[in-house]
């Protein structure tokens, strides 16, 4: 049986006796699985992980264990903090930040990356100081602990040595990159407009994930080009990022932010731009995403984009009110058969009135006579609302247009 399916029956005593393994990838991946579902109170699982973060002959799997012990909570670390130094838990002391502090300075990195992991757990801010030092240390595993850490302060005093960090080895960089992201100043956002460019897809993940925080339009021609990654999964973040940027810039700046948008977007490949739009309009859980995504709809879709027009067509009985209103212009703006047909679907009296009003509207923008005829039907629709706009779009439509 699997690894994985040991720990998934949560088989705690099976995974400690993979921690024997002659292989050394076994015993890593066993001690991960240990710190996701062991009991920091078991001694058996923390003196399974102590014997391996101490005396395992793999860095990776030491590290691995220290960072096991960690997840199974202040007690099981304090233990490794103590049979590292030597020391009795009552004489270590070690919950506090400046016991920890004191430990990043210590010879054995196994020590300093319990440490940092430790101080990373602590909410106490004069513990930032020590790990921004501890980005240089001499051991790659525990900048990359050092750099995780800083993450969780979100503080941007940590961006300086953060930032210096995107030159290192890869999973350094990545968490760095990842630190950034979380603080989200414009000064940390700036650093990863370089990684955009990165051969490493995670990297260009990242960066493209977090410059929808900025609050200026920098990153909008970046984060465009991002939308012909080769990654669709760097795509899909490029396009969540560029609305959210549309939500987050300054009212001063944002008509010139629409526009810069729009003509990237529509320079892009459709079905590129197109999904993710639709993903964040129909599931996304703010209404200014929301409403963003249903107004560039209707300026990058081609008309007869069926999957656009559709989710528009929904939104048209979306519980925000503006975000619906935003729907409708979108679906008057594309015009054409498919949305003419869409919004034909949606005159039966099973639809919410608001929806079949704004239906009702469009088609009077945009129907030919087929809707002329299928509105006339309508002269005696029971909802007042409804009724109004019907004589309005049948008076248009005879007319021969608005």
């Amino acid at each position: 049986m699997s690894l994985y399916q040991h720990a998934r029956d949560g088989n705690v005593e099976r995974l400690r006796d993979a921690m024997g393994s002659d292989s050394a990838a076994v015993r890593r991946r066993a001690a991960e699985f240990l710190g996701e579902v062991g009991d920091g109170t078991e001694q058996a699982t923390v003196d399974a992980l102590l014997r391996a973060a101490t005396d395992d002959e793999d860095e990776e799997v030491r590290g691995a264990a220290v960072d096991a012990l960690d997840e199974l909570g202040d007690g099981a670390l304090e233990q490794l903090l103590s049979e590292l130094t030597g020391t009795t838990g009552s004489e270590a002391e070690w919950v506090t930040a400046r016991k920890f502090a004191r430990a990043l300075q210590a010879d054995r990195p196994e020590l300093r990356m319990a440490a940092a992991n430790a101080l990373g757990r602590l909410d106490d801010a004069s513990g930032l100081s020590h790990l921004v030092d501890a980005l240089d240390d001499d051991d790659p595993r525990v900048r990359l602990r050092a750099a995780q850490a800083c993450g969780t302060f979100a503080d941007p005093r940590a961006v300086p040595g953060l930032t210096a960090r995107l030159d290192d080895e890869p999973r350094v960089r990545r968490a760095a990159a990842n630190a950034l992201g979380g603080i989200g100043t414009d000064q940390a956002l700036a650093a990863l407009l370089d990684l955009l460019d990165e051969p490493d897809e995670s990297l260009r993940r990242i960066a493209a994930g977090a410059l929808g925080k900025a609050n200026n339009p920098e990153p909008v021609e970046p984060l465009a080009r991002a939308l012909g990654d080769e990654s669709a999964v760097v795509r899909n973040a490029a396009v969540y990022s560029i609305i959210e940027l549309l939500s987050n810039v300054p009212t001063q700046q944002s008509h010139a932010v629409r526009d810069r948008v729009v003509s990237e977007l529509k320079s892009a490949d459709d079905e590129t731009v197109v999904e993710p739009l639709v993903e964040i309009l129909t599931d996304g859980q703010q209404s200014r995403q929301r409403r963003n995504a249903a107004w560039i709809l209707g300026r990058v879709a081609e008309p007869d984009t069926e999957l656009a027009v559709e989710a528009l067509a929904e939104a048209l009985a979306d519980d925000d009110a503006q975000t619906a209103q935003f729907a409708a212009t979108s679906l008057k703006n594309l015009g054409g058969p498919v949305v003419e047909d869409r919004l034909l679907d949606r005159l039966g009296t099973e639809h919410p009135e608001d929806a079949r009003a704004k239906a009702v509207f469009v088609l009077g923008q945009v129907g030919g006579q087929e809707t002329l005829n299928r509105l006339e039907d309508l002269t005696d629709d029971e909802s007042s609302a409804v009724r109004k706009r019907v004589f309005s779009a049948v008076s248009k439509l005879r007319a021969g247009g608005p």
